[in-house]
């Protein structure tokens, strides 16, 4: 029955890749540029008021506790690159990702150590947005959603998709069981709350200095977005010890 289930989300998959990869689209044009530049500054007062006080109170842990906690995040991200590198038939990563998360969760304490790069064993972040990128889908247009931030529609459609190929999401939100694992839908949505401010705290310094040096901060955003997007849809690691991860 779950392989049943499994190949139909497949299925749907394969159908929305043939929707979307259209020639009429334009790369990263804009679809709603009055509405994502108000939601823009909704997200933006969310920021100001919740998320960076959050980060600047994170920051201000010990570095153990700060350094675990991210470490956690990451591993609990491996999982969701592990399905990714298969659809992109990239082996080579498959090894690295299974490896990192085999580790880490066992040696390293469930994730919050990282032996595993000690080892030599380096897991990219991979999501469905970034495999439909790497099929040749363009971007579609580019917009803003509430709290999600920047995205685009090849990016949305990968969000959706990434809830039905994630193991973390499967035995979470979509409450199954695998492997004897099960959890809720709050450890799913605390995870990925801690992996927003863990992102915002690491790059405070980097928002403060784009706010007061951009003429216009949204089309700045936006420029970011879109390069760190198609940087990892390339597997580059260019500006990312900088900016971190962008995604959703």
């Amino acid at each position: 029955m779950q392989a049943m289930k499994s190949l139909k989300h497949l299925t749907i998959l394969i159908a929305l890749i043939v929707v979307f990869k259209t020639p009429n689209v334009k790369s990263a044009s804009e679809c709603f540029e009055g509405a994502s530049r108000a939601i823009f500054k909704f997200n933006m007062v969310v920021d100001d008021i919740i998320l960076e006080p959050l980060a600047k109170g994170y920051n201000k842990l010990p570095s153990p506790i700060k350094i675990g906690t991210s470490n956690f995040t990451s591993n609990v991200s491996t999982l969701l690159s592990i399905p990714n590198n298969i659809l992109q038939g990239n082996f080579e990563q498959l090894g690295h990702s299974i490896g990192s998360f085999a580790i880490n969760s066992t040696v390293g304490i469930l994730g919050f150590l990282n032996p595993a790069e000690k080892m030599g064993f380096k897991s990219n972040k991979e999501d469905v947005g970034q495999t439909l990128g790497s099929y040749g889908i363009e971007t579609g247009c580019y917009y803003v959603l509430p709290i999600l931030g920047p995205t685009t529609v090849r990016d949305t459609v990968g969000l959706i998709a990434d809830t039905f190929v994630d193991p973390f999401a499967h035995v979470t939100i979509r409450e199954h069981e695998l492997l004897s694992s099960s959890g809720n839908a709050l450890d799913y949505y605390a995870v990925k709350g801690t992996t927003a401010i863990d992102f915002r705290a690491d790059n405070d310094k980097n928002f403060e200095s784009l706010e007061k040096n951009s003429i216009d901060l949204y089309s700045a955003l936006k420029s970011i977005y879109l390069q760190d997007r198609e940087n990892k849809i390339k597997n580059s690691i260019i500006d990312e010890d900088e900016w971190g991860s962008l995604d959703n």
